[in-house]
């Protein structure tokens, strides 16, 4: 039996990384950073918020997960019910760490809910990637672990994997932000045969190593040749890490999406500890060092009725 769309809800999203090196509009991670949104039908929209940006993501106006939710209910014909928002968001805004995928997510889940849509799991990943222009990023938020997807004219494929909850990560955030259509401008529109065919070997190598937990092939399979080069400009942490690549206490080091976040997985002998002490040899005081592991995908949990 479906809810009844009087009744509140709670979605939980995670971060996502996309890209991954070779992987460029096709492959995700969802990340242990989380959005959390309740939402209680209401007389009009409130919104009260926590955590990063929370002066943000509390703004009624320009708000991506309200103007989704208003946006999906009137294309669907649906009456827009008023919300009362209460949300904590650990998601670095404009980092390359999928904070857009994670609330045009939320918005949609919510226009489903509310509006009894009846969207199910593909029908909201397919609405938010229409909505998002591309699904690498909204299929690791919704699935978690390691995602693969394509968008077709009806729909998103999508294969994920759940990713090895052992592999530890390390988020390098620098203080300022770079908005994705900014560094998308910063590509070329065309690539030689020797790098796509680069980038195809890799991104291949890519999902064989998520797919059978092969650590050691990070280091060749984050390589590199369409994106990365081309942003490291407004992504000066790339320059600076991606030379660790090659240590052995460092399986891999890309950016994270479209930047500046740089994601580095850790070698299974390495301690977080260990990697932020030859981190901070090298990156300023102010470049914030984030733990992480793989992360599952969105839940949803119906509350109580109004």
């Amino acid at each position: 039996m479906q809810p009844k769309p009087n009744t509140a809800i709670r979605l939980t999203l995670p971060a996502t990384s996309a890209n991954l090196g070779p992987g460029f509009d096709a492959a995700g991670l969802a990340l242990s950073m989380h959005l959390s949104v309740e939402a209680h039908p209401a007389t009009t929209f409130s919104i009260r918020a926590t955590g990063r940006n929370a002066d943000l993501v509390a703004a009624l106006d320009r708000n991506l997960i309200l103007d989704t939710y208003r946006s999906v209910l009137a294309n669907a014909g649906k009456k827009v019910t008023p919300l009362k928002l209460t949300i904590h968001n650990e998601i670095p805004l404009g980092m390359g760490c999928g904070s857009s995928a994670a609330a045009l997510l939320a918005g949609v889940a919510l226009a489903d809910h509310f509006g009894d849509l009846n969207l199910g799991d593909q029908g909201i990943v397919a609405e938010a990637s229409r909505l998002e222009g591309h699904p690498d990023n909204v299929a690791a938020c919704w699935y978690g672990g390691f995602t693969v997807s394509t968008q077709t004219a009806e729909t998103v494929e999508v294969a994920t994997f759940p990713g090895n909850p052992a592999w530890e990560l390390v988020l390098a955030l620098q203080p300022t932000s770079l908005a994705t259509k900014e560094a998308r401008a910063l590509l070329p529109d065309t690539y030689s045969r020797a790098d796509a065919v680069f980038n195809i070997q890799r991104s291949a190598l890519l999902v064989a190593a998520f797919a059978q937990n092969r650590l050691d092939l990070l280091r060749t399979a984050t390589q590199d040749r369409l994106h990365q080069p081309y942003r490291t400009a407004p992504c000066p942490l790339l320059a600076q890490l991606l030379p660790l690549a090659s240590e052995p206490e460092i399986a891999s080091v890309t950016l994270s999406g479209a930047g500046p976040s740089v994601l580095l997985f850790l070698s299974e002998v390495t301690t977080f500890l260990e990697a932020e002490t030859r981190l901070r040899q090298i990156l300023s005081p102010e470049v914030e060092l984030l733990t992480l592991r793989i992360a599952g995908g969105a839940t949803k949990t119906i509350l109580t009725a109004v």
